[in-house]
């Protein structure tokens, strides 16, 4: 089973499907949406299918740049934020709520950064996803 919700790779997502699988979690994944939208223009939607095991998932982008990634999944998603590490060190330095701040800290180290994933089900969890987004644009 992918981590996604959508996992035909002949099939991209609908409007309709992901919101009939989002359920009660439409409304944040349309916030995100819309926040980043609005406070970092110009942000470019992207679908993309990155296999049988992760499934199809939205990008946000900023010219070749993603911002953040946005993974379908029953009744919620995963937001997902790879932060370089002068961005963990502004962020950390700039004071992260403690919730964002643990999640950095747990995230694993890779080249391209840390990957951080968020569930976010509820509108506190969209907010440390926005609180991330922000550690990663400034």
């Amino acid at each position: 089973m992918a981590l996604s919700a959508f996992d035909d790779k002949g099939h991209r997502p609908e409007a309709a499907e992901l919101t009939g699988v989002l359920a009660d979690s439409a409304p944040l994944w349309s916030r995100l949406v819309t926040h980043l939208g609005k406070s970092y223009p110009p942000i470019t939607e992207e679908w993309g299918f990155t296999g049988a095991k992760y499934g199809w998932s939205l990008r946000l982008k900023r010219k070749d740049r993603v911002v953040l990634y946005l993974t379908p999944q029953t009744g919620g998603f995963i937001a997902g934020v790879v932060l370089g590490e002068k961005a963990v060190a502004a962020a950390l330095g700039r004071g992260l709520s403690a919730r964002a701040a643990a999640l950095v800290e747990a995230a694993p180290r890779y080249a391209e950064g840390r990957g951080i994933r968020v569930e976010v089900a509820a509108e506190d969890d969209a907010a440390v996803v926005e609180e991330l987004v922000a550690a990663k644009m400034a």
